[in-house]
């Protein structure tokens, strides 16, 4: 295994604790992955080695196992395969490289207990890296809230989340001119390898969230102030969805951001967009209803920035093949985050009481978007919309006006 966050922790550790690691983390045994193939699990990226049969000291929980074969020169790459996972205490988890589908399979059942056991043998230990321990806390900041529950009720059939069979959707997807660039990005210069779109096949079951507040009966003036606080929608979509857990919410973001992330999948993308505009664009939710569900929104929202900015700035220093995390037109002010953040940091600023957990996040949150992406939030500048942005505000003109 070579480059990428490889086993620091591990190094110190005496051999006894480092053992009692071994019995209780899980392992991840993958066999006959080619060399250079990227692999990654969570926060930690590697370029494989000759000697690689996966990962040992996995922490008990979700995980994002995620990878891409490459040319034999290794420098080229078909798109990214990712799935997630929930580990147990012990548990072994067993995949084959097929060398045809240049993917990880499953074994049968007879062969997993065989390779189990012999796991638990310690015969595969020298071949198996240690799950860096002092990358975790990274992760458990982007993972909180991606219980089984929630990975089972979004992942597609299959478990494999990847570009390659987004073709179709890809090109019925509303596209500002920030995802126009992101989707050539991913589609073209990451992909040099010459790898066929597959069939379309069935993505994740993400949560249908409506980009506009539609009522009969309603006046237009309403109507223009239902979607400028989209409140309403929020609860609607709460209760419909999520059987009025916010934590479940909270989790598909989660799951979207990291599908994106790692997975460079632009269906999740989409979906992670739809929430976050959703969630930045209510009101009366953040200072009176569901003040609890925002703070816990905003330190989410926060590490998520955070993170994709630190590997954009590693990605820029040392590039790791098929590094996109956050492009470049994420750091100009026409993307949808920059009018949304505005909007929402006047809601809580200006407010005459609100909470102190709150205040904080959107403080943080703040100095982020501003050290981080230069952005001038305090600017009182016409707000910029982007006309083919379909969730910006909706306003409603009224008759004779």
């Amino acid at each position: 295994m070579a480059s990428g966050g490889g086993g620091g922790a591990a190094a110190r550790m005496d051999p006894e604790a480092a053992t009692e690691l071994v019995r209780k983390g899980s392992t991840l045994l993958l066999l006959d992955v080619p060399q250079r193939t990227l692999f990654g699990i969570d926060t930690q990226i590697f370029s494989v080695g000759p000697k690689f049969k996966g990962m040992k000291m996995v922490p008990p929980g979700p995980h994002f196992v995620y990878y891409c074969s490459s040319s034999r020169s290794g420098n080229e790459f078909a798109p990214t395969v990712g799935f997630f996972l929930t580990t147990q205490p012990s548990e072994v988890i067993v995949r084959k490289w097929d060398a045809q589908e240049e993917r990880l399979i499953k074994l049968s059942e007879e062969e997993e207990i065989r390779y189990s056991e012999a796991v638990r043998r310690f015969e595969f230990d020298d071949q198996l890296g240690p799950y860096n321990l002092e990358s975790y806390g990274d992760w458990k900041q982007l993972s909180n809230y991606l219980s089984q529950s929630a990975i089972e009720r979004l992942e597609p059939i299959g478990g494999e989340i990847t570009i390659a069979w987004e073709s179709s959707w890809m090109d019925k997807a509303p596209q500002s001119d920030m995802e126009k660039r992101l989707m050539e990005q991913l589609r073209e210069s990451k992909f040099a390898k010459n790898v066929p779109m597959q069939s379309e096949r069935r993505g994740c079951y993400y949560t249908s969230i409506p980009a506009s507040v539609k009522h009969k009966n309603v006046s237009g003036g309403d109507l223009t102030a239902l979607n400028l606080d989209k409140t309403s929608l929020l609860e609607s979509v709460l209760d419909k969805h999520y059987q009025g857990q916010e934590d479940l919410l909270l989790g598909e973001l989660q799951f979207t951001f990291i599908a994106f992330m790692m997975g460079q999948s632009l269906e999740a993308f989409m979906q992670w967009k739809a929430l976050v505009s959703l969630l930045l664009s209510c009101s009366e939710a953040p200072l009176h209803t569901r003040t609890n569900m925002f703070v816990k929104f905003l330190r989410t929202f926060y590490y998520q920035l955070k993170h994709g900015f630190q590997l954009t700035q590693d990605s820029r220093s040392e590039d790791a093949g098929n590094s996109l995390f956050l492009d470049e037109a994420w750091f100009s002010r026409d993307i949808f985050l920059y009018r949304l953040s505005k909007d929402f940091f006047t809601v809580v600023f200006e407010a005459s009481v609100v909470d102190g957990d709150l205040l904080s996040w959107a403080r943080k949150l703040k100095t982020l978007l501003e050290t981080t992406f230069g952005w001038d939030l305090e600017d009182n500048a016409v707000n910029l919309i982007d006309e083919d942005d379909e969730f910006a505000p909706v306003v409603v003109e009224m008759d004779g006006s």
